[in-house]
C-alpha cells in the first residue's frame, strides 16, 4: 500500500529513540483568533486586557487539550493547533471541529461581564511535514505545509462566532456534523476558489445505507444467527461480539443479522439497536437513540410529543404506577443525554423496559461500535445481561467492535461468542470489486488492478472505487482519504522498528528485500527479517506472488 511517510538520510533514520525525526502526515489544522482585538485593547485598561487575554488563552488551551490537540504556536491573539500530528485515531478532523465549537461556547461562558468577546475558527485538513520530536504544546515550527495557510485564511473568512471548514475536513466529518455551504473563498496563490462550509453543530449518527449483496460473510452471519436462536430457545441470554478491524463490514453484518433473525420459530424478535458515534456527548447517549426507535420519536418532536409517544409505547408494558415515572425518566434521557443525572435515571428506566419487553417476546439489544462508547455504556449492558440471566429471559446482546478490544463479560461463561471478521479472500474481494465497479459504471477489468490495494477490506474496496469517479484517476493514484483514516491509526500503534521498515519500504518501492531495508536504515544484517514477517502477519505488507 502506498505510504505518505518520508525517509531522510541514513544518519537521520538510525536514531535509537525513533527511526526518523520527520514524517509526512495528514493532519487537521485549527486556527482561532479574537474578532476586533485591536479595538478591545484600545478601549480597555492594560490590566484588563491582560486579564482578558489570560482567560482567553487558558480557555482555548484547555479545550484543545481535552480534544487531544497540540498547540503549535501563538501569533498575537491567534492560536494554531494540530490534530493528528503525532498519532491519529481516524477522527482527527472531527476532534478539531468539535474543539472549535467548544471554544466558541467556552469563551462565551468565561468572558468577564461587560465585555463581548467573539472568536473566529477555521479548520483545514491536508498533508504536512511534521517534526515528531517537537509535537508538544509550544513546539513552534512543528509542521510545514500549504494546509496551514489554508486554515489561517479560513479563520479570517469565518463570520464572528463561527467555525468554518474546507472541503477535505467536510468529507472527513460527513454524517457527524451539521454543515451548510458558504460562498466560495478566493485565496491568493491558488488557481481556483475554495469551497467552504460553516459547521452549526453535531448531528445524530445514522447508519450508512447498505446497498448491494453481502459478499463473503455468510459463515459469520450464520454463526451469529445461531447464537441468537439458542438464546431464544434456551431462554438463557447470550452475548455475541462481531469483531474486526475498521472497514471489515461489522456494521453491514449487524444490519444483515437483524434482517436474517427477525423471527425465531415463528415468534417475532424485537431488535433495539444503537450506534456509538466517536466522542459522544454523554456516556449513555446511544441509549437515547434506542429509546427514540422504541417509541417512534422523531427529530424535532416537541417535549410534550416525546412524552406522549413514550407513554403510548409503555402502555400495557409496565404497571400503571411505574409507567409515569419511567416515561418521565426516558424523556429526560432523550432530551439531555449529556446530563449525567438524567442519563443515569433514564438508563435505569430503559433497563426495566428492556427486561419487561423480553418477558413477553425475544429481544436483541445491539450496539454498533461499542469500543467507541464510554465505560457507562458497557456497565449498562453488563447489568442488563446479568438481570436477564437471573430471570432466564430470551435476550441476546450483540456488540460490534475492533479486533483488539477486550469484550469481557462477567458471568457469561460459555454464553459469550466472539465472531471474528477476517479479511475477505481473493475470490470474494474480486466479486465485491466487480459489483462496486459495475455500480459505478467502470470496467470490471479494473478489479485486477485494485485487488492488491484492497487487502480484503470492504470499506477500502469501496473507497478506491469511489476515488476512480471523484478524482477521475487510475487505481495507482493517491491513497483515498477514507483509506488513510483506516490505516493511519494502525501505523501509529507500531513500535519504532516496524514503523521504520514500513517507511523504508515506501521509499524503496512496491517490491523490496530485507537486505535493501537494512542498508537504507543502517541496520545489521538479519534485523529486518523478523520485522518484515511481523508486518506480513498483521496484514500491513504482502509477500509478492511467486
Amino acid at each position: 500500500m502506498p505510504m505518505s511517510t518520508t525517509v531522510g538520510s541514513r544518519d537521520l533514520v538510525s536514531s535509537a529513540r525513533w527511526p526518523v525525526p520527520e514524517e509526512r502526515r495528514t493532519v487537521s489544522v485549527l486556527f482561532a483568533d479574537i474578532v476586533g482585538s485591536t479595538g478591545l485593547t484600545e478601549r480597555l485598561d492594560p490590566e484588563d486586557v491582560r486579564a482578558l487575554q489570560r482567560v482567553y488563552f487558558d480557555t482555548v488551551a484547555g479545550v484543545l487539550r481535552r480534544w487531544n490537540g497540540v498547540v503549535e504556536k501563538y501569533i498575537g491573539d491567534a492560536v494554531m493547533a494540530l490534530f493528528g500530528a503525532h498519532a491519529s485515531d481516524g477522527f482527527d478532523a472531527y476532534r478539531a471541529v468539535r474543539a472549535g465549537l467548544e471554544i466558541q461556547q467556552a469563551v462565551d461562558r468565561r468572558t468577564p461581564a461587560g465585555v463581548r468577546l467573539r472568536v473566529r475558527v477555521g479548520v483545514a485538513t491536508g498533508e504536512v511535514l511534521v517534526d515528531l520530536g517537537a509535537t508538544r504544546d509550544g513546539g513552534h515550527g512543528t509542521a510545514s505545509g500549504a494546509v496551514i495557510t489554508t486554515a489561517a485564511r479560513l479563520q479570517e473568512y469565518a463570520p464572528p462566532g463561527a467555525v468554518v471548514v474546507c472541503a477535505a475536513t467536510r468529507r472527513a466529518t460527513a454524517g457527524l456534523l451539521e454543515q451548510r455551504p458558504l460562498a466560495s473563498m478566493t485565496v491568493a496563490g491558488k488557481a481556483l476558489p475554495l469551497d467552504v462550509w460553516r459547521v452549526t453543530g453535531t448531528s445524530r449518527t445514522r447508519p450508512a445505507p447498505h446497498r448491494g449483496p453481502l459478499v463473503g460473510r455468510r459463515r459469520e452471519l450464520a454463526t451469529a444467527g445461531d447464537e441468537i436462536t439458542r438464546a431464544v430457545r434456551d431462554r438463557r441470554p447470550r452475548w455475541i461480539s462481531l469483531a474486526g478491524p475498521a472497514g471489515s463490514g461489522r456494521s453491514r453484518l449487524l444490519h444483515e443479522l437483524a434482517r436474517a433473525v427477525s423471527t425465531v420459530d415463528g415468534t417475532l424478535v424485537r431488535w433495539c439497536v444503537a450506534h456509538c458515534p466517536p466522542y459522544a456527548q454523554g456516556g449513555l447517549a446511544p441509549l437515547a437513540d434506542m429509546v427514540r426507535g422504541f417509541a417512534g420519536v422523531r427529530d424535532g418532536d416537541l417535549p410534550a410529543t416525546v412524552r406522549r409517544r413514550l407513554a403510548a409505547a409503555l402502555d400495557g408494558l409496565l404497571p400503571p404506577a411505574a409507567r409515569g415515572p419511567a416515561a418521565y425518566a426516558l424523556a429526560e434521557l432523550v432530551a439531555a443525554p449529556e446530563d449525567s443525572g438524567a442519563a443515569d435515571r433514564g438508563a435505569d428506566a430503559w433497563r426495566l423496559v428492556l427486561l419487561e419487553l423480553a418477558a413477553g417476546q425475544p429481544v436483541v439489544v445491539a450496539v454498533d461500535d461499542l469500543d467507541r462508547a464510554a465505560p457507562a455504556m458497557n456497565r449498562f449492558l453488563h447489568r442488563l445481561f446479568a438481570a436477564a440471566t437471573e430471570r432466564r429471559l430470551p435476550l441476546a446482546v450483540v456488540a460490534t467492535h475492533g479486533s483488539g478490544w477486550a469484550d469481557l463479560v462477567p458471568g457469561a461463561g460459555d454464553r459469550r461468542r466472539r465472531v471474528p471478521l477476517p479479511p475477505l479472500g481473493t475470490v470474494d474481494t474480486g466479486r465485491l470489486l466487480r459489483h462496486l465497479l459495475g455500480g459505478a459504471g467502470r470496467p470490471a477489468a479494473l478489479a485486477r488492478d485494485l485487488l492488491p490495494l484492497v487487502g480484503g477490506n470492504p470499506a477500502v474496496a469501496a473507497a478506491y472505487v469511489r476515488a476512480l469517479d471523484e478524482d477521475g484517476g487510475a487505481p495507482a493514484g493517491p491513497v483515498p482519504d477514507p483509506v488513510r483514516r483506516i490505516v493511519d491509526p494502525r501505523l501509529d500503534r507500531l513500535d519504532g522498528d516496524h514503523r521504520a521498515v514500513l517507511m523504508a519500504g515506501a521509499a524503496l518501492g512496491a517490491r523490496f528485500a530485507a537486505g535493501a531495508v537494512e542498508r537504507l536504515l543502517g541496520w545489521a544484517p538479519g534485523r529486518a527479517g523478523p520485522v518484515l514477517r511481523g508486518l506480513v502477519a498483521s496484514g500491513l505488507l504482502r509477500r509478492p506472488a511467486r
